[in-house]
């Protein structure tokens, strides 16, 4: 079984009393995290974000995300559109995942830390593969710093600091110094 396929299963058999699963909301695939249709390159530069979505959010738009597994208006999927341009990358080249690989209750949720790194410790510690990753927010960065995993800061796309540009050349500087 490779790291890839182990961060399935784990992600499959996760479950913290409160939080949907990706199963529980018809979004199970071959894939840790939905965005990974679009952005599942396990050799790319790895970018780990807080979550991927809120159950009501997912549900909302079940049709679109089962097809692409992210909203294209999102901010957080513009802001990445931008600092790919910069790198002259698409989505395909990068691998984005999550620290906490359940679904929140509600839109801009608090995930506890102990839950955060429960999950993390269980699935994406197999999603590493050697690679330094990237920690797109504060909550990534708490969760890699917690396990003692070298990562570079970066802001979390949808910050709700600068603007998409500043935060997408910050994400962009990053990912050239992996």
């Amino acid at each position: 079984m490779t790291p890839y396929t182990r961060a399935i299963a784990a992600r499959r058999a996760f479950r913290l009393p409160g939080y949907p699963t990706l199963a529980d909301l018809g979004f199970d695939g071959d894939y840790v995290s939905p965005i990974q249709m679009a952005c599942g390159n396990i050799t790319g530069p790895l970018l780990i974000s807080k979550d991927w979505l809120d159950a009501p959010s997912a549900l909302a738009h079940r049709e679109e995300l089962q097809k692409t597994g992210h909203l294209p208006d999102n901010p957080f999927i513009r802001v990445i559109d931008k600092a790919l341009a910069i790198l002259n990358l698409n989505r395909a080249d990068i691998y984005i995942t999550p620290v906490f690989h359940a679904l929140t209750p509600k839109r801009s949720s608090t995930i506890p830390a102990a839950h955060a790194r429960g999950s993390f410790d269980a699935i994406g510690r197999h999603e590493l593969m050697g690679r330094r990753p990237i920690a797109l927010g504060i909550d990534a960065a708490q969760v890699l710093t917690h396990f003692g995993i070298d990562h570079i800061p970066a802001p979390h796309p949808s910050a709700r600091i600068g603007s998409y540009d500043m935060r997408a050349a910050l994400i962009a500087k990053a990912v050239q110094t992996t």
